[in-house]
């Protein structure tokens, strides 16, 4: 699967992220890619309202992870549009992840990664998932956004390991 969505400017965030969650399939882990300042923490803040998170969503750079919660009924479902959401009524988790400030691989060992990365009633979404590169799991979605000329974003999803 490959797929690519602009963002031409930080109005159509938004946009992009519903489109975003339209393709998100059955994946649970997205890993994101990009330079510092690229916006996966911006781009994450508008997957996570699309998905119905009305905490305040801000970046784990210091805690590492930070978990959102998501009101549904069971566990993660594709609906007819093939956009990923929670069914009503059962608690589901949205785990954020910034592994900049990790300097050993054991540091992701030591906090548990693999209860994140395999809770099928919760989403992984990765930034600097280059530090933990062999611990993401074989399905997981990587997610690339590189900056154009203009200041615009293009964000590229892909499976089976490139990015």
């Amino acid at each position: 699967m490959k797929k690519f969505f602009t963002i031409s400017s930080i109005d159509n965030i938004s946009e992009a992220a519903r489109q975003f969650v339209a393709n998100m399939g059955s994946s649970h882990v997205f890993a994101f890619y990009g330079e510092m300042g690229a916006g996966k923490t911006t781009f994450i803040k508008a997957i996570c309202e699309e998905l119905g998170v009305t905490d305040t969503v801000t970046s784990p750079t210091f805690a590492i992870v930070n978990e959102y919660q998501v009101m549904g009924d069971g566990c993660w479902v594709i609906d007819n549009s093939n956009s990923q959401h929670p069914t009503a009524n059962t608690q589901h988790l949205i785990y954020h992840f910034d592994f900049y400030r990790i300097r050993r691989i054991e540091e992701a060992y030591d906090m548990g990664y693999e209860d994140y990365f395999y809770n099928p009633n919760a989403i992984c979404f990765i930034e600097w998932p280059e530090l933990i590169e062999q611990l993401l799991p074989d399905d997981a979605v990587r997610v690339t956004i590189t900056v154009g000329p203009d200041g615009s974003r293009t964000v590229r999803m892909s499976t089976g390991g490139g990015r």
